[in-house]
């Protein structure tokens, strides 16, 4: 282990820690969020309410020293209220900038799919690019930049599913899922201890550390093999029988990315088959689009991509 991929590990570790004086359980979850906050990607959390996607979000945006804001989307949220824009001073008579809450570190968008189509697009641009265009001027974000989306996937009522191209640009999709009878209690036992609602939190890290990190990830060997295996992972996808439409080359380069920074918060300066295999689920199951007959069928995306992975060789180290 080197030098540099010890720190990522030292790192990555102290942060989850960190965030764990929050979050109770869910670590698998908490490790996948942090791999992708190094790969620089995006996380959607779909899930029922009250199971703490608010609190990771906000633990995690503290745990590493960034700015953190949360926009509430609503069926009236305008995309304005997202980038800002120019507003009249009228003490100066001019035009003056007020950046929206998307100039952040930490871009909370909870309950994404509440707001309307043209809302929801005012975040491609940012998710993809790191900027905003505002009056036909380009503006860069703050970097790091991440979006944590939230969603309840059983209310459809008055909101509008987040298209395929919006979908694509996530890195990963994870669901929380319920408490152990044992994590409740232990939820229980420290709102108990503390006597207070927040968990104060500290900083173990910082964004220009973070930034540096990132760099370090980009070192790490990746064999041919490897790549192949990725590439048929995705590939297969496309020829499934219940899949209309396949995972893009987008999902391909999110599984070298998010190899490369499991393989670092492990300390390796190398990848592992299993280190694609664990995001096979997060990083498809938003990427694929079933036939019609499938859509009512539960977990039948899971299935597909067990299938899939089932019908890959796995390269064996020579």
């Amino acid at each position: 282990m080197t030098n540099k991929f010890m720190e990522v590990a030292t790192v990555g570790q102290n942060v989850l820690a960190e965030v764990e004086r929050a979050v109770v359980g869910k670590r698998s979850s908490l490790e996948m969020i942090m791999a992708a906050t190094l790969a620089g990607g995006h996380v959607l959390l779909e899930d029922f309410p009250g199971l703490g996607k608010t609190l990771i979000a906000r633990s995690f945006s503290t745990a590493l020293g960034l700015d953190f804001k949360r926009i509430q989307f609503t069926p009236d949220l305008l995309p304005g209220d997202i980038t800002g824009g120019y507003v009249l001073d009228r003490s100066t008579n001019h035009f003056e900038l007020r950046q929206g809450p998307i100039f952040t570190n930490v871009a909370l968008a909870d309950e994404i799919n509440r707001a309307s189509p043209k809302t929801q697009s005012a975040l491609l641009e940012a998710m993809q690019e790191g900027q905003v265009t505002l009056e036909g001027k380009t503006m860069d974000l703050p970097k790091p930049f991440l979006v944590l989306a939230t969603q309840n996937p059983i209310e459809y009522e008055g909101t509008f599913p987040l298209p395929e191209a919006q979908l694509d640009r996530f890195m990963i999709k994870l669901s929380m899922g319920y408490p152990s009878i044992a994590e409740e209690r232990e939820i229980l036992n420290r709102r108990h201890a503390r006597k207070q609602e927040e968990v104060e939190l500290k900083a173990v890290t910082s964004g220009e550390e973070l930034l540096k990190l990132r760099q370090a990830i980009e070192t790490i060997h990746v064999e041919p093999d490897l790549e192949d295996y990725i590439v048929r992972i995705v590939h297969e996808t496309r020829r499934d029988r219940r899949v209309a439409v396949g995972a893009s080359p987008r999902a391909s380069l999110a599984f070298l990315k998010m190899a490369r920074a499991h393989a670092a918060l492990s300390g390796r300066d190398f990848i592992l088959p299993d280190d694609i295999k664990r995001y096979a689920v997060p990083i498809l199951t938003h990427r694929i689009i079933l036939l019609p007959e499938y859509w009512v069928a539960r977990d039948i995306s899971g299935e597909v991509i067990i299938d899939v992975l089932k019908k890959i060789p796995v390269p064996v180290a020579k």
